[in-house]
């Protein structure tokens, strides 16, 4: 099968599969009231989950991220894991997750093919990361952080939404931390949502001043692997861990992208930035629909636009972050 392509040349070989809306933290920047299941969501199933796999493998995909809400809250976690982990095809299987059953589970994850993982952090300090989280649970993710090290994974990156007025205080606690542990930090430029102006024009903070402060202090940029995503990666040769900066403002954001996304619901989303979905759900019932799966999924593809439209003021689906994988 051909590898999935859209009308500027751009070649999609990462899909972010998300497994559920359901999430436990109440971060200010996407859920500050918590989740609230709109009735009772049926997400996709393993068979589902196994058929959105093998179809996406048979167009190019080579690396998938399960994501959430947050993904380990379903108690099949492992087994979606190992699902991804049995197809051939696909090379890297990565996830996102804030963290709080990693310390019991990593092991199990890397044994079940889990191979690089990116956990929430977004302050070093406890009473902050309570404040934008909305749960006391630091010292249980830094637990977590420190048995995904021990287990063995290939990448463990730190995720952290900057915030003006809140964790941007951090950045030399985040870089004393990396000076010695191989880990990588990836600082994410906060986006304004459909639901959020006023928090967006409180507490955006430019990617690029990060980017000045860390080039000043004499961190290189390092060319992007194939199957990076969007981040700006910088290492230092006084540092174990490196830099990555996500920047959805920055010139030229879309000109790379290389991923799609699928809903807990079985939704395409081309674009983080678009509004509504196309329902997959109806094809991914049996192995005998692939051939049409597939052939619904290159048609979008030529859909898809050739860059977001966040500067126009336009948000999209970023309202409701949680439900797609943001």
């Amino acid at each position: 099968m051909s590898q999935l392509q859209d009308n500027f040349g751009r070649r999609f070989h990462y899909l972010r599969m998300s497994v559920t809306d359901v999430c436990n933290f109440k971060c200010t920047y996407c859920l500050p009231d918590g989740y609230r299941p709109d009735g009772k969501p049926k997400f996709l199933d393993l068979n589902e989950i196994e058929n959105l796999v093998s179809a996406f493998s048979q167009v190019g995909t080579q690396k998938i991220r399960i994501t959430g809400g947050e993904p380990s809250l379903r108690k099949d976690f492992t087994d979606i894991i190992r699902i991804v982990n049995d197809n051939d095809k696909i090379n890297t299987i990565a996830t996102t997750t804030n963290g709080y059953r990693l310390a019991k589970h990593a092991q199990e994850w890397y044994d079940a093919g889990l191979r690089r993982i990116n956990i929430s952090v977004d302050s070093l300090d406890p009473k902050m990361f309570y404040q934008i989280t909305g749960e006391n649970k630091f010292d249980e993710v830094m637990r977590g952080v420190d048995a995904a090290l021990e287990a063995g994974f290939e990448r463990v990156k730190i995720n952290a939404v900057l915030l003006k007025g809140l964790n941007d205080k951090d950045l030399p606690r985040f870089l004393h931390w990396i000076k010695s542990t191989p880990i990588d930090l990836r600082f994410i430029e906060l986006m304004e949502t459909g639901l959020g102006h006023d928090y967006f024009k409180a507490h955006h903070l430019a990617g690029n001043d990060i980017k000045l402060q860390l080039e000043q202090a004499g961190w290189q940029f390092d060319t992007p692997a194939p199957d990076d995503g969007p981040a700006q990666n910088f290492s230092h040769e006084d540092y174990q861990g490196r830099i990555g900066l996500i920047m959805p403002y920055a010139k030229n954001f879309c000109a790379s992208c290389n991923r799609l996304r699928v809903s807990a619901k079985g939704k395409l989303h081309l674009c983080l930035f678009t509004e509504n979905g196309v329902d997959l759900r109806d094809l991914l019932q049996s192995t005998d629909q692939q051939a049409e799966l597939i052939e619904r999924l290159h048609g979008q593809l030529a859909q898809k636009k050739e860059t977001h439209f966040l500067h126009d003021g336009i948000t999209g689906v970023t309202q409701h972050l949680a439900s797609i994988g943001g």
